[in-house]
């Protein structure tokens, strides 16, 4: 090999490792647990029974000076084919998702229903299976949606083994509300997806998702 290829080699390894040091020692646990107490991050959540064996958990919470029934509302919103997910716009788009921007509550979405689709993306895109399907829905104070694939197992009274992602109100002091957000998956196929989920996908989650919570609470607390 030459000398100017394997300096490109080398550069680029440094470069991988470095970011990846600094995550798994000194951030990961924060971007697994951000805006949580301890009790939250540890705490058996409404949804947790659909996935009791997982091998990858994030768990991420906000303080929403609102009622539950005023955040509600635009947990049921969220989704593609809605209001999108309330987080950065042009990075999903930049993933061909075709996400809308739509940060006003519209009386004529309904309410989410057990086994309807949220849609991730546009239905015509990734062969239509960019969606999960609502498993528990509590008006004012749960939503968990769990994959396609998961959902013939839980009717049939199985444990889902893919993805679940949950939303919980807790009131708090105050008249306040605490939205917590969980994300549990199943083990990755290969060491090569092992990777890519601990280097890119967590830290993908953290950013995305702690733009959501905040903007829901904007949201919520303006309205």
């Amino acid at each position: 090999m030459k000398k100017w290829l394997k300096r490109i080699v080398i550069i680029i390894v440094i470069g991988l490792t470095i970011p990846a040091l600094v995550y798994h020692l000194g951030l990961r646990e924060w971007c697994l647990h951000w805006g949580t107490t301890s009790a939250e991050a540890h705490r058996a959540l409404p949804g947790d029974e659909l996935f009791p064996a997982y091998t990858g958990e994030a768990t991420h919470a906000i303080t929403i000076h609102a009622a539950p029934e005023k955040i509600w509302p635009w947990l049921m919103q969220i989704g593609q084919d809605r209001s999108g997910f309330y987080s950065y716009t042009f990075l999903e788009n930049a993933f061909g998702c075709d996400m809308p921007k739509v940060e006003r509550l519209v009386p004529d979405w309904k309410p989410r229903t057990r086994g309807e689709a949220v849609w991730f993306c546009d239905p015509k895109r990734y062969n239509g299976e960019g969606k999960m399907i609502p498993a528990v829905v509590e008006t004012d104070r749960s939503f968990a949606m769990i994959m396609p694939a998961d959902w013939k197992r839980v009717e049939r009274g199985g444990p889902a083994r893919e993805g679940m992602w949950s939303f919980t109100l807790q009131s708090a002091e105050g008249g306040n509300t605490r939205l917590i957000a969980r994300l549990r998956n199943g083990p990755p196929p290969t060491l090569g997806a092992l990777m890519m989920g601990r280097l890119f996908w967590e830290p993908a989650h953290f950013v995305m998702e702690q733009k959501m919570l905040r903007t829901i609470r904007d949201l919520a607390e303006r309205s």
